[in-house]
């Protein structure tokens, strides 16, 4: 028997026994401060799923690593034994907005600040649903280290989804974001067979009901871009699209806090205060004071906090069919536009490719921004075939009439080191333009290289950027680069062509 079980205890309570227990302490803002040891970010080469017979062939293996049944169950069992005689904190809460489509999870942790993160990051339950029977349950175990030659794991740390048992298993991490992460791979497996959706995207909605999607790996923008003072935010992460519209599957947001400034993120800013938990963001010691700046512990510095902390949030975060799609890359190349305009076969085509740079301290062993692939902009969360996700994308542009941009917040003027970051200012200017329709009637370019339509001018942004090579000193240097990135775009895209209509297969980079 476990000597006590604390169920879903208040933010308060929760912040007080973190504090006490010695796991954080209070900034002055009055958010609770943590840090999480050697893992600063997500270890996807330590993600599994359980190879059982109701899911061997409907799991894409390609993209997923098996787990044996046997081994599952064996750590599941040794678990359990460690967490005999000690407290645990327990939440019950949901995962969807939606009533219809939600499911409930039940999270165990050892820590009392992944509690709180974790009620901060889902819905919370009326009193009357929260003692029901949950759909899922994820125990956290961050002291309990795996054995690799005993588990068949990669490491001491392990997150194991168990899709027959409805069950997740975490250890030997303390990164509270793969709680966060693991239960999106839960509802990407539900949703689409239900014809939903199920997106790695924030959204927000406009005074006149037009919702907004924005897609893009982490460090991308889509918590600054969708958290909009004149829009209402509907959530910063993960989506889903049914027939009746959009959803949150989230209750809370999770920012990077690197290099966050008031002036710039407002809301954001304003939301670190009780209640909200931040990871591995240095304070100092007398003042408590957080140095957003600082980055020598990570640059992946997150804060979480429950939605509503931002002053125009959507509650429930139920909105109608999506106006306008963003899909924003931080292409360190330095060559994509800034902004472009994307038919429906280009859009499955960038959203199959999930083109970004992979930003420093997202993922173990980044440390400086790499090129990268990611399929519908999510790949490591995605159970099934991309292609499938793809389907339910293609069919919806079709009956709903959603335009699509491709928003680059990379780098302009040369490749990362040499060029520069775009700025913020812009990137809002070009997304205000597409979400407002100020670039309907806006004469467009085809980009040569990329098979993109390219506006030729946009409001609030220098027309001399939105041509990305006239702001290269080098051209014939940019050229190259162009070329390169055009290769790595069709190289990628081959693992798909052989499924795809050729009008797909044809909207991507030439070269």
């Amino acid at each position: 028997m476990t000597s006590k079980i604390l169920r879903n205890l208040s933010p308060a309570h929760l912040t007080e026994a973190a504090i006490k227990r010695g796991e954080g302490q209070l900034t002055s803002s009055g958010a609770l401060h943590v840090t999480t040891g050697k893992y600063t970010g997500r270890s996807p080469n330590d993600k599994f799923v359980v190879d059982s017979p109701g899911v061997r062939n409907i799991i894409d293996w390609t993209n997923n690593k098996p787990y044996s049944v046997d081994k599952f169950n064996q750590l599941h069992n040794r678990m359990l034994a460690y967490m005999q005689n000690r407290e645990l904190f327990v939440f019950n809460g949901f995962a969807g907005a939606d009533p219809g489509y939600r499911i409930h999870v039940e999270f165990i942790n050892e820590y009392a600040w992944q509690n709180l993160f974790v009620q901060q990051l889902f819905i919370c339950p009326s009193p009357e649903t929260a003692t029901n029977s949950p759909d899922y349950k994820v125990i956290c175990l961050p002291g309990f280290k795996a054995d690799p030659a005993i588990d068949a794991t990669n490491s001491e740390a392990f997150i194991i989804l168990n899709f027959e048992q409805k069950l997740v298993l975490i250890g030997g991490t303390q990164y509270a974001g793969e709680m966060k992460k693991s239960i999106f791979t839960v509802m990407n497996y539900i949703l689409p067979e239900k014809n939903i959706l199920s997106m790695h995207c924030s959204a927000n909605v406009g005074k006149a009901g037009d919702t907004a999607l924005f897609f893009g790996l982490s460090g991308t923008g889509k918590t600054t871009l969708s958290a909009d003072p004149y829009r209402r935010l509907i959530g910063d992460d993960e989506h889903g699209w049914s027939d009746a519209g959009i959803f949150n599957i989230e209750g809370g947001c999770y920012a990077k806090c690197i290099g966050l400034k008031h002036e710039t993120e407002p809301q954001i800013w304003e939301a670190i205060r009780f209640g909200a938990v931040l990871e591995n963001v240095v304070v100092d010691v007398a003042t408590r004071i957080p140095d957003f700046a600082d980055s020598s512990i990570t640059e992946n510095t997150r804060v979480a906090y429950p939605v509503e902390y931002i002053p125009n949030a959507l509650i429930p975060g139920v909105a109608g069919h999506p106006k306008t799609i963003v899909f924003l890359t931080a292409d360190a190349f330095g060559v994509l536009p800034p902004i472009a305009k994307l038919n429906n076969e280009q859009a499955m085509y960038h959203f199959l490719s999930g083109y970004t740079s992979k930003l420093a301290g997202t993922e173990r062993g980044i440390t400086e921004p790499q090129a990268t692939f990611s399929a519908c902009f999510g790949a490591p969360f995605l159970p099934l075939s991309p292609l499938r996700y793809a389907e339910l994308l293609g069919d919806k542009l079709k009956r709903y009439g959603t335009q699509v941009f491709l928003i680059n917040t990379g780098w302009s003027g040369g490749p990362y080191g040499i060029g520069s970051r775009m700025k913020l200012s812009y990137t809002r200017a070009m997304v205000t333009a597409a979400i407002e329709g100020q670039l309907d009637q806006v004469p467009y370019q085809l980009d040569p290289v990329f098979n993109v339509y390219v506006p030729s001018s946009c409001p609030g942004v220098p027309e001399a950027i939105l041509a990305p090579r006239n702001t290269w000193a080098d051209k014939s240097a940019y050229d190259q680069k162009a070329l390169e990135l055009a290769r790595l775009f069709v190289k990628n895209f081959s693992s798909f062509k052989q499924n795809m209509p050729d009008a797909i297969s044809s909207a991507g980079p030439r070269c």
